[in-house]
This record gives structure tokens, C-alpha cells and sequence, in this order.
């Protein structure tokens, strides 16, 4: 049973490949090697802003923070915690622009309080640890924690949302909606590769998107 079902998401992930690009405005960056530390810091910021909106409001909203020179960890939290309506304004393309702002300021809260804001010592620290915290952070729940352990800190993590709950069942991989038990499928039957989780899960939204399944 386990190989078979290893089959389907192998067979399903080259088929994925072979139809659709990660090579797009989000994902270019979200899949980057090597990113910079600014580019970590937009990625954990777009995997808020992301939250119940489509990509192109999250772009408007990014577009905002850049005119305003804002989009920069130190100056960012700077803003939150001093000019938080600013940020709430800069934001609204986004939606849900007031419970955003704060889930930005808790993030960032705990990033400054916990690492002295450096996003690369946040990334050595412990995975398994790192996720513990970052969901006892108000705002941020299991797909948020492990797109920015997944995107921003390449941490081997397979994010579930819609679009792979979609994609399970087309490919009668599983029925399971359950977050963890649909992750512990894909982190059991592939090798925890964060290069290769980034590209299966850029493929499945992207697929998704296009009504794929």
C-alpha cells in the first residue's frame, strides 16, 4: 500500500512538472536558493498578507509598503509599532487589513523579542521548535507556520491547503482532510527535500489556479 501510494504522488508531481512553470512573479522568488534576507523577510510577510485574499491584492498590498519605503524588517516593525494605522492603510488591498496588521505586529513582535530581528539567526534555530512557536503566535496557524518554515527558512515542511486537499483526491491519493495526517502522507513517501516540497507545492497552487482539479 505504501509503495503504491508513493507511485501516485510520484507519478502525479512529474505530470505537474511536465504541464505547468514555477517560473511566475510569487514563486520565482518563494523557490529561490539562497535568498536574502530581505527576500525572507517579503516572503513572511506575503505568507500573512496571503491569508484569505488572491495573490494579485498580496502584490497591490507589497506595492504599497515599497512606495512608502517601508518594506524592510527594522523599518517595518518600526512602523507597526508606532504608526500602526499607516501600516492598516498600506495594507487594505490585501483585506482583513486591521487583524492582518496585528498578526504582522505579533509576528514581528516575537521575531525582535526572540532573535534581535535577524532572520538568519532565526533560521538555525531547531525546526521542530521554531514551529512550536510560531503557532502559539496569534494570526499564524498551520499553513502559515509551515509556508514560512517552507518558503523564508527552507525548512523540509509540506504545507497543506485547498489546492493539495484538491489534489490528493484527483489523484486518489487520499480522501483525509486532516492537516496533519494529509502532510505525514507526503512527508512520509517523499525524502525530505525542501527544494523538491517548495516545487511539488508551488505545482499543486499553481495547477490549482488554472482549474486543473
Amino acid at each position: 500500500m505504501e509503495k503504491e501510494i508513493q507511485k501516485k504522488i510520484f507519478d502525479a508531481y512529474l505530470k505537474l512538472q511536465d504541464k505547468f512553470s514555477i517560473e511566475n512573479s510569487q514563486w520565482r522568488k518563494w523557490c529561490r536558493e539562497n535568498k536574502t534576507e530581505q527576500e525572507k523577510f517579503e516572503v513572511i510577510v506575503e505568507a500573512i498578507l496571503t491569508q484569505r485574499t488572491n495573490w494579485k491584492n498580496v502584490e497591490k498590498a507589497m506595492d504599497n509598503l515599497k512606495e512608502e519605503m517601508i518594506l524592510e524588517i527594522k523599518k517595518f516593525f518600526e512602523t507597526l509599532k508606532n504608526d500602526k494605522e499607516k501600516i492598516i492603510n498600506l495594507i487594505k488591498p490585501a483585506g482583513f487589513k486591521n487583524q492582518k496588521a496585528i498578526y504582522l505586529y505579533n509576528l514581528f513582535d516575537y521575531i525582535f523579542e526572540q532573535y534581535q530581528g535577524s532572520l538568519f539567526k532565526m533560521e538555525t534555530e531547531n525546526h521542530f521548535k521554531l514551529r512550536q512557536d510560531l503557532l502559539k503566535i496569534n494570526g499564524i496557524g498551520p499553513e502559515t507556520a509551515d509556508s514560512i518554515l517552507l518558503y523564508a527558512f527552507s525548512k523540509p515542511v509540506f504545507v497543506i491547503d485547498e489546492y493539495t486537499r484538491r489534489f490528493v483526491r484527483k489523484y486518489k491519493i487520499s480522501q483525509e482532510k486532516n492537516y496533519y495526517k494529509l502532510q505525514n502522507i507526503f512527508e512520509e513517501n517523499l525524502p525530505p527535500d525542501w527544494r523538491l516540497y517548495q516545487k511539488f507545492h508551488a505545482l499543486i497552487v499553481i495547477a490549482g489556479k488554472e482549474k486543473f482539479f
